[in-house]
């Protein structure tokens, strides 16, 4: 077994939840709780939903929000948790810690979770305190374990759902939450069920994913799931493989119960670089994996029905009629998913303000949220709310379609900064870039490494931070030095029926290069594109070498860096 295998022999992960108020009663230091639990503390803390952040003494925490869907009461406890707990210390520059932001910030994932940073671990029995109150967890948001079910932010809202699967995720998610006996998998394990035709919850990327189906059975028509499974991004990306399964609704529990059980029996807990389920998949062959959860399922699953699923969605920003007569939702935008906690909670009450007792805010998987069933006659207050002018459901494609994941910033993993970047360049491209006018968003994702945690795979621009050593070395950054901050640059990424991962078209570009290069791709794109014809389908139709081309015609060094150590 690998390192962290052993931690989780050691002592059963779910066991860390009662370790933790020891830990906040005692106010106990990162050395201090090391000294007492050893090393394998920090993995097994991340079944609390605490990660260790860069700057010791403080957590990133995660809470998990299934299928996106929150209350207005939940919502607003989140964003005042946020505005109360998530404060930058004195020392790390208190309330000017970020001069995009401030502190007291929120992050909504592209896993539907809400992260916050700066949390002290005498702060979080509080945090769960409060929490438990409105029914929020923050158990299993991260580790090796079943991790926030996905969905649709539009379930029961609009007319191309084939039905609602909300309620579907939530028994889900209630199962795998504290099973103690599902709780140590060879790997994290994630799952997204939609009955959504649009699939704006991503199936084709996730451990797991049951779409929307429909069968005949004994001569009467039902609606239930299709699987995908095996799907991933990160090293080593895959496309989930479909399952010739039918899955009642009823039985979509035991399903993903018997999928665990088989990752759980067959996975690998040796080498924890090919450990992921999608490896699983790959290695036995989807015939094969069947096989096995058949073997391991309880009921008796039918073979595939009639596939509902017509393409991807992913983007609900705007406002759009429900399909309950006289009501609106309204996506709003959150670049890079970052907002303050006042804002949040201000979303939250005006949700409960102008909405109908129905009223929901949904986090979607694009970093954006929602908020649900606003009559006709109040969605101009609505929108005239102060949160509403920074977070316009209105914004340029630049900004509708970017995601950015945590960087360097609080992460261990990052190479470089990618939330503030994230913003300021998704604002300057639309400034500076004029998109044709039937194009409504261009997915630009960051990632800081080659973790994935935007899914620049999917996007139509793709980065992956690196560090670059410019070649020319006339060539420096402001501070003097050749060594800067660049990136992967990748295009033609796509879910859905034409779905493909992006093609790593240029490596080691300058951050400073990557604007430039993009102004001679779209000028390039908007003179020869046919009529209807999207970003990433271009892409796809123009060959690598040419793309490059274009990219280093820029009054910018694109192509005059080398990842630094190569």
């Amino acid at each position: 077994m690998n390192t962290t295998e052993q931690y989780k022999q050691n002592k059963h992960p779910l066991d860390v939840i009662d370790d933790v108020y020891d830990y906040a009663d005692e106010e106990l230091s990162f050395d201090e709780i090391e000294e007492r639990a050893g090393g394998g503390e920090w993995e097994r803390l991340k079944w609390a939903g605490m990660y260790a952040q860069k700057q010791e003494g403080y957590f990133m925490i995660r809470t998990k929000v299934p299928g996106g869907k929150l209350t207005p009461e939940q919502a607003e406890v989140i964003g005042e948790v946020t505005d109360d707990l998530a404060v930058a210390p004195e020392e790390y520059g208190g309330e000017e810690q970020n001069e995009l932001w401030g502190d007291a910030y929120l992050d909504i994932t592209t896993r539907q979770d809400i992260q916050k940073h700066w949390i002290r671990v005498e702060d979080v029995p509080e945090m769960w305190d409060r929490y438990d109150e409105v029914g929020l967890t923050t158990v299993q948001g991260c580790g090796d374990s079943a991790r926030n079910v996905l969905g649709c932010p539009a379930a029961g809202l609009d007319d191309h759902e084939c039905f609602n699967a909300q309620p579907v995720i939530d028994a889900v998610s209630d199962f795998f939450t504290e099973n103690r006996e599902y709780a140590n998998l060879p790997r994290k394990f994630k799952i997204t069920i939609t009955g959504c035709a649009h699939d704006c919850a991503q199936s084709q990327i996730n451990d797991v994913g049951l779409v929307p189906a429909k069968k005949e059975i004994d001569g009467e028509h039902y609606y239930g799931f299709h699987a995908r499974v095996g799907g991933g991004l990160s090293d080593g990306p895959r496309m989930g493989s479909e399952l010739d399964v039918f899955i009642q609704p009823e039985d979509a529990v035991e399903f993903c119960r018997a999928v665990a059980q088989t990752f759980k029996e067959l996975g690998d807990r040796n080498n924890r670089g090919v450990c992921r389920m999608r490896y699983l998949v790959e290695q036995m062959g989807p015939e094969k994996f069947e096989e096995a959860i058949r073997d391991r399922s309880t009921v008796d699953l039918l073979e595939a029905g009639e596939n509902l699923t017509v393409g991807y969605q992913g983007d609900h920003v705007g406002v759009h009629e429900q399909k309950q007569d006289g009501l609106n939702y309204v996506g709003f935008n959150v670049i890079a998913g970052r907002m303050g906690g006042d804002e949040f909670a201000a979303a939250a009450r005006a949700a409960e303000k102008y909405g109908t007792e129905d009223a929901s805010v949904r986090l979607a998987t694009d970093q954006n949220f929602l908020i649900t069933h606003i009559p006709d006659e109040n969605v101009d207050d609505l929108l005239a709310e102060p949160f509403a002018q920074e977070y316009s459901p209105d914004p340029g494609p630049f900004s509708r379609g970017a995601v950015g994941c945590t960087g360097n910033e609080f992460c261990n993993y990052a190479i470089i900064e990618t939330k503030k970047r994230t913003k300021r360049w998704a604002r300057e491209l639309d400034e500076r870039i004029d998109v044709p006018d039937d194009i409504g968003a261009i997915r630009m994702h960051m990632s800081g490494c080659s973790a994935s945690c935007a899914q620049p795979q999917i996007a139509d621009i793709g980065f992956r931070g690196e560090t670059v050593k410019l070649e020319d070395e006339n060539s420096t950054n402001a501070e003097g030095d050749n060594i800067v901050e660049g990136m992967d640059f990748g295009l033609g990424g796509s879910l859905g029926a034409d779905n493909e991962f992006l093609d790593w078209v240029e490596s080691a570009v300058p951050a400073d290069s990557v604007i430039p290069a993009l102004e001679q791709l779209f000028e390039a794109y908007s003179a020869d594109r046919d009529e209807g014809e999207k970003f990433y389908e271009w892409c796809r139709g123009v060959d690598n070498g040419e793309l490059r081309s274009i990219m280093q015609e820029a009054d910018a060094p694109v192509a005059r860096g080398v990842a630094h150590g190569d």
